[in-house]
This record gives structure tokens, sequence and C-alpha cells, in this order.
């Protein structure tokens, strides 16, 4: 049987490009589909408008900064309005690259949505159908609100970066990653923030030392940081939306962002009728190899829930195509991933928390806290941390938790060592580069702790 094309992408975000792209060097004839903008969650509506948003914001501490250093500066002030400008004319420039990138490998792109009509076909909006071999699924995910009294009155991350005007109070609801980024963002940015986080602490799942250090500093830049609370509540009131808490107390902000969860973008996909599997989330079910029950039917990124981030729907899509087009069955490696958290102060990790190697192993804990140098001369007093969790039987490190500035950067390159396999013994036998926060992470000589 004859198809219009080998492989038919529907998603045009980091997965979905990179696998049209690549497939469509190796001479096979790729169509791509997308009903929003190119680019995708990370490039349109996350890490990297969040990240100008970040750099935008960390200016405000800047000037004082340069004033204890020496430096004759007033500070003046922040335009939401020549920064959102600038902003959106970044974002339109890169969704050019995107499309330039597809449009100059030959890949056929549909501006409009795609759903399925069988295992080989694909229903683009205006009716048309086209037939693919292969078909590969990269929709994506969505932030999700949940459902309660007055809970329309939210935004979400997508709409944060499209407010006509700062607000001057904000409350953040959520106590993940992107919660608290945007927590450090408006703080810094001159917002009144206030942030809800029903658990006993933000950022679940990560190092609870190196989350402790996060929530410190935050508190400390001034982010009203509220755990074991929720909204039961909320009612608009002129131009100011009324939030009730778990604890009965009643607050009035301008604006109120929910960051409680995002929810794979699968339904009225044509999945259910063809028999494709959707598991916890509504994620698409696939095996180690990225393909669904349906053998020519395929989906890479936030849409299967595995690893939610951008360089791993990258990594999703070249094994999908290794495994499809170059006879190379990959399957995309999930294990020691490093991460960025960009909150103010920044976090880096790679590895196991000290809680989850605990659990697995007897381990030894090396870390240390302290101010670093730049701010400490300039009268800031936010800690940083550098932290080692290593097998006391392999001498091998399970984790790196760093919380500092340029932790980041710091992370992707101890994150080649921690994958490579590497010792306590042989961050010892680096030599440190001196005066530098990371070097830190060479000179740890005793254990903190042992478990």
């Amino acid at each position: 049987m004859s198809f219009d094309y080998d492989l038919f992408v529907i998603g045009g975000g980091s997965g979905g490009v990179r696998a049209a792209r690549v497939a469509a060097q190796e001479g096979v004839k790729v169509a791509l589909a997308e009903e929003d903008r190119y680019g995708g969650t990370c490039v349109i509506r996350g890490c990297v408008p969040k990240k100008l948003m970040v750099f935008a914001s960390e200016y405000s501490g800047m000037v004082e900064d340069a004033q204890a250093y020496g430096w004759d500066i007033k500070a003046g002030d922040f335009s939401w309005d020549a920064f959102k400008g600038k902003l959106h004319a970044e974002l339109d420039r890169l969704e050019g690259i995107y499309r330039n990138i597809l449009k100059n490998n030959g890949v056929e792109s549909f501006d409009q949505r795609a759903k399925l009509a069988d295992a080989h076909t694909v229903e683009l909006a205006d009716g048309t159908r086209k037939t693919a071999k292969h078909i590969l699924i990269a929709t994506g995910g969505w932030p999700t609100v949940p459902e309660f009294p007055g809970s329309e009155l939210a935004i979400t991350s997508n709409e944060i970066f499209h407010l006509d005007e700062l607000p001057e109070s904000i409350l953040i609801v959520g106590g993940g990653y992107i919660a608290s980024e945007f927590a450090g963002i408006m703080n810094g940015l001159g917002v009144k923030t206030t942030q809800f986080y029903r658990g006993p602490q933000i950022l679940r799942g990560f190092d609870e030392e190196a989350r402790g250090v996060v929530a410190e500093g935050m508190a400390e830049a001034g982010v009203n940081l509220q755990v074991n609370t929720n909204v039961t509540e909320m009612r608009q009131e002129g131009g100011k939306i009324r939030v009730i808490d778990t604890h009965g107390n009643e607050h009035l902000f301008d604006k109120v962002m929910y960051a409680t969860g995002r929810a794979p973008n699968a339904d009225s996909l044509g999945l259910e009728e063809l028999g494709v599997e959707r598991g916890r989330n509504g994620a698409i079910v696939v095996d180690a190899y990225s393909q669904t029950g349906v053998p020519s039917v395929f989906a890479v990124g936030d849409v299967t829930d595995r690893v939610n981030l951008t360089p791993v729907a990258i990594r999703e899509g070249m094994a999908f195509v290794e495994t499809v087009f170059k006879g190379n069955p990959t399957s995309p490696d999930h294990d020691l991933i490093p991460t960025a958290i960009f909150t103010q102060p920044e976090m880096g990790t790679v590895g196991l928390s000290e809680e989850e190697a605990a659990a697995q192993e007897p381990i030894e804990v090396y870390s240390t806290s302290f101010k670093p140098m730049q701010q400490s001369f300039a009268g800031r007093a936010q800690k940083v941390l550098m932290k080692l969790v290593v097998s006391k039987a392999t001498r091998k490190v399970l984790g790196c938790h760093i919380v500092a500035p340029g932790a980041g950067e710091m992370i992707q390159l101890a994150g080649i060592a921690v994958k490579m396999g590497a010792t306590k013994e042989d961050f010892d036998r680096t030599v440190a580069v001196h005066p530098t926060m990371s070097e830190e992470l060479v000179t740890l000589k005793t254990p903190v702790r042992f478990t």
C-alpha cells in the first residue's frame, strides 16, 4: 500500500519538530500539523519566556548590589510594556525559526488541528485526510485548574505572559517548580507575591535539604510563602479577587495564578476509537520505544507523561527516528537527567535525593551551606548549598544538589560526572577552581551524615 507520507507528526513543539526534521534529513517524506504556534510549550509559553522573565526580575536586586560595590547607580522603574513588547518579538522570531527548520528540510506543514481517523490516516480540521505509514503524536501538555467555587477567575502559566499590566498583588497556588519560579519572578518585578501550597514544603520530590534552602531564600527575598494552605473559594470583588483559604482567612488579590498541575494534551485525537490506551492523567501509554499498542502510532514528550522536560521530548523524538527510520532500535534514556529549577535562589539537581538514596542503601552525605562572596560583600544574606549523596558500598555519587546563583549551569557539568558513574574520590581528585562556589563540590572532606 502506498501512503501520502512516510511520517505524519501531530504537534509542532520541541519533540515533534525535532523528530520531523531528523526524519526528513534521512530522506523520509514527512508532514506535520500544528493547530497553535510552532515551538510548543517550551518556546511559546514555557521555558524560554519564563527564563527571560527570570532575567528581567533579577535586575531589581542588582542596583543595590552595584551600590554596595561602589557604583553610583539609581534604580528606575520597571516597564512591563517595554519588556512585554520585546518578549513577544523574541517569541515571534523563535517561532519563525521553527517554521523555517521544517520548511528548509522539506517537511510539509499544516496550520490546523489534526486527529487520527485510523491507524494510517490523519484527518485535518478542514476535513482533508492524509495517509502515513507512521504517525507520531507530540501534542504536549496543558495547565489544569481544579474545579471549586470561583475557579474560573484563575489564570495559568499560559496567560501570565500576556497580562495587560503587572498586578500590584498576586496569589500563586502550587508548590511545584512552575509555581515557585513564578513566585520569584513576580516578587522580583515588584509585585506583592503570596504563594499557597497545600503540602508541608514546596518542590515535593526534590531533595529535602535543598528545597528547604530554596523556600528560606524565597521568603527572605519577600515572597509570602504559606504552606499547608489551599484555596476553598474565590469571588470577584470590584477589580480584585477575594480568596478564602482552608484556614478560613480571607485575602484580596489583583490576580490569582494556578500552577497545580498539567495534563497530557490527548483528548479528541481519535485515540479511543483506534484502541490507543490512555493511562494515568490521560497520558498516551507507550512502550520503551515510544510505540503505542497500535503499531503504526507512536508518541513522545509531555503527552506520554514520562519525564516532562523539553530536552527529554527532543531525546525521545531522536530515539523514535533511530528506531523507526534508521533500523537502530533505541530506547530514550530517562536515568540521571540533570534538571534546573529557576527559582530565586536557583536550584540544580541530578540523581537521587538524600531521602531516595537512603531508602535504597547505606549512604554518606556531604554538604556545605555558606554565603557566596559576591552577595555577602554586598550585604545580601541568601545562602547557597552544595551537596553530594554518596553510596557507602560503591563510593558512587548517587545525587548532586546545588542551590546557588547559576546552579543550572553548574549542574549541567556535574551531571556529566554523575552520569559517567563518578565516585566521591573522583570528585576529590579534581583540583578546585578558586575562588568559585562550585569548588566546594571537590573540597567536601567529611560526611555530615551517615545512614
